[in-house]
This record gives structure tokens, sequence and C-alpha cells, in this order.
């Protein structure tokens, strides 16, 4: 299960040459595959996020990218965080990431989700739907995805999909966990409780507490031990040597994406920074002690603002090890 999770969100680097992309984010996962991190997860989105930057920045698909990663990394497991539902047949979805336990020798991961960023699916011809048309896709995506690797044969006739004993062939090496990503407390969290063996949990921190009452309480309702399912805490982090070290790899990110922090007063420019924990080991190990409450397992964390630059994954996965020992 997910203690400690990488997360690569985010594929333009300064410098860095189409030739020499996959090499950098070769270089992420295998400094986090020997510093602590359990699993490394790669955004599933074709458009980068608006609070990353525009849409038309360096975007991968997921699958490709973790099946290549595999190759280069021995004990992480791979997952997307999180796979967006609306995008893939689940029948598909299900024989995909099969296919990626098979080539990663059993260290394949589910994260999943109902979809969100409505640009992307309208630009790219997916259908978004209502909110609740996305969770009831990601019900009846979950009934077939987990039956399947069950070696179940799952039939289903649903109101969005439709399989008759569904085959999956080879099977997976062993149990794929299946991680469901967001905090909402009716929808999501109850979907958790019925199907997942994880939970990753976006929200501000003040919240945590109620999201786990709330994940409690629909485990007591359908009956499930809540002690079965891990827990982690989506955060991130811009980590280096030194304090001043992290603020100038941070000033570099957001000039990148152009704002100019120099150019602010020192009070704005405190208030902007503040937006990412920043710091040198201490001030990051710190910042992430204070997620480690009774009922959070761990955490997954991105450092879009500097992961690039060799040896940071390594300090941070060092660093949140030592949190959680």
């Amino acid at each position: 299960m997910t203690k400690l999770g990488y997360q690569i969100p985010n594929f333009t680097y300064p410098g860095v040459a189409p030739e020499d992309l996959f090499g950098t984010i070769k270089q992420q996962a295998v400094e986090a595959d020997t510093s602590g991190f359990d699993t490394v997860m790669v955004m599933d989105h074709f458009y980068q996020l608006p609070m990353l930057g525009p849409p038309e920045l360096d975007m991968i698909e997921c699958y490709t990218l973790l099946s290549a990663l595999a190759q280069h990394t021995a004990t992480v497991r791979l997952s997307a965080l999180v796979t967006g539902n609306t995008y893939r047949n689940p029948a598909l979805l299900a024989k995909t990431v099969t296919a990626l336990d098979l080539v990663s020798g059993g260290r394949a991961q589910l994260g999943i989700g109902a979809g969100w960023f409505e640009l992307e699916h309208d630009s790219l011809g997916f259908e978004f739907g209502t909110f609740t048309e996305r969770f009831e896709k990601l019900e009846e995506a979950l009934q077939i995805i987990i039956g399947m690797f069950k070696g179940e044969k799952p039939s289903l006739d649903g109101r969005w999909y439709q399989v008759s004993e569904a085959l999956n062939v080879p099977a997976p090496l062993g149990h794929i966990p299946v991680m469901i990503g967001g905090g909402g407390e009716k929808k999501t969290l109850r979907l958790v409780a019925q199907y997942a063996d994880e939970s990753n949990l976006i929200c501000a921190p003040e919240e945590l507490p109620r999201k786990l009452e709330a994940l409690a309480g629909h485990c007591e309702t359908l009956g499930r031990d809540r002690s079965e399912i891990t827990v982690s805490y989506q955060g991130r982090a811009c980590i280096a040597p030194t304090h001043d070290e992290a603020v100038a790899d941070l000033d570099a990110f957001l000039a990148s994406r152009g704002l100019d922090v120099a150019s602010l007063s020192q009070e704005d420019a405190g208030f902007v920074r503040a937006a990412v924990p920043h710091g040198d080991p201490d001030e990051i190990g710190e910042h992430f002690s204070q997620f480690l409450i009774d009922g959070i397992d761990g955490f997954t964390v991105s450092a879009p603002a500097n992961g690039f630059i060799e040896g940071r994954v390594s300090l941070l996965g060092e660093t949140l090890a030592k949190v959680l020992a």
C-alpha cells in the first residue's frame, strides 16, 4: 500500500530538449526508487492543468510512460494519480493496468477518479457529462475492472457500460491495489469504502479529521473494516539542501510560468511562495509531520518546481521517509 508516493505532474523542464525528456523523467523515477518512496505516479491528463501551466505544455500519456519507467525501476509500484475514468473503456483499462503489472513484475497499481478537467474533454472529444453521471460511470467501471483483476469474468448490463463474461488473460501477477483519489464525503469516500484498498485525500489540512470521519462512517454502513484501507494525503514540496536554494528553485519555476517574484513587494512575494511548501529538509519534514494525524498513513507528494533537478527527489524521499519512520 502507498505510504510514500512520488507524483510526476509536469514534463516541461528548462533546457531539456524533447529527445532528452524521457531521460529527465526516468531520473526522477530512479531517484524515487532508491530513496524511500514506495510508489511512482504520473498524471493521467493530455493537457497541462491550470495550476501548473497553460494547456499546451508537454503532457505524456501515462500508461505508455509507466510501462517505460517499469524497465528502469526495481521496487516502486507504478500508478496514475489518478486515472480519469472517462478517458477509457473500463475493460480496456483493466487490460492496460494488467499489462503494466506483467511488464513491471507485479508492481502495477490502479489509481482512479471520476474525471474533472472539462476543457480536456471538450477539446479531445471525451464525453464529460454531469457530476452525477461521472460518478455513476466510475462505480460501474470499478465493478468491471475489479472483477477482471480477480479473474471473475464479470458481466454487467449497466447504464453506461456493458460487458459479458469479460476475460482478462493473462491475469495479473498478484493483487493490484485500487486507490481512489479525491475527498468528496458523500460519493468519493463511499466508493473508497465499498471498492478500494486505498484513499488518497485531496483537501485543506483542517478538513482531514472530517474526511476521515466520513470514510469511517461509510465503512460502518457497508460493513467494511476501516483498518483495511490505507489513507494518504496529497501534497507538494520544493526541497533543496538549503532554504535559500529552495527559494531560488521555486522562484525560477514561478518565473517560467510568467510570475516574476523578484518584482513583488516582500510581503506579496512571501504570500506567493507560501502556496508551495518549500525549504531545507528540516523545514519540509516539519511541514509534513503536522499531517500525520490518527488515520493518515502517509503522503503522495509532487515536486513540480524542482523535481527535475538531479538529487532533489532523493532528498525529498530521504526526508519524508524519516517523517514516517
